[in-house]
């Protein structure tokens, strides 16, 4: 029994890290893919913005003598923000910089062109206008709550990939810690919209 007794330890020892290195991916993985589902839903929110300003640029456009530059702006910058794309599963800063400087672009045109709105009574009472205004208002609640849930399923990923000792398996088996995603700088002195015109 001694002559086995080495060999019995070392397959305990052998057991136990296979057994916390699987724990400790499996885990990884599932807080991983919960994270980059739950960009899907912030990218899925942002899109169904874009939807929606496409209708209510086409209603607006209805109104003839409409300002033609106002609407140009929106059109551009719903452009570039269709086009800026992020990898869910390597989000970095940069990326994420770049988004929200498209995004905020976006609702800056779509201040502006909301405000010039006010000068047009046929518009403002179009029950179409109304309603697209109203969705709009509702989808950028949806998006904050998204950004906000997408922040929260990073920090778990986050905490379980850099907390001692799964910080040493981390690199060994390439997990990197994903980036929250930050109010663009001067965000917090953001233009008010006031959506229910009268």
């Amino acid at each position: 029994m001694k002559k086995f007794l080495p060999w019995i330890i070392i397959a305990v020892v052998v057991f136990g890290l296979y057994s916390w290195a699987k724990g400790f991916n499996n885990t990884a993985v599932t807080l991983k893919e919960t994270a980059t589902k739950t960009w899907g839903d912030v990218e899925s929110s942002y899109q169904r913005r874009n939807d929606l300003i496409g209708n209510l640029v086409k209603t607006v456009q209805g109104a003839a003598d409409f300002e033609k530059s106002t609407l140009e702006a929106v059109i551009k910058a719903r452009s570039e923000a269709t086009k800026t794309t992020i990898d869910p599963s390597n989000i970095t800063p940069e990326q994420l910089a770049a988004f929200n400087q498209a995004q905020s672009g976006l609702s800056s045109a779509l201040s502006r062109l909301l405000v010039t709105v006010e000068r047009y009574p046929d518009l403002k009472a179009n029950q179409n206008f109304l309603e697209l205004q109203s969705q709009l208002e509702g989808t950028e609640n949806r998006i904050n709550v998204a950004r906000d849930r997408f922040n929260e399923a990073v920090e778990p990923y986050n905490k379980h990939i850099k907390t001692f000792p799964n910080s040493l398996l981390a690199g060994l088996f390439n997990f990197e810690s994903l980036n929250y995603f930050k109010a663009e700088a001067g965000s917090e002195k953001a233009p008010d919209v006031d959506f229910n015109f009268k």
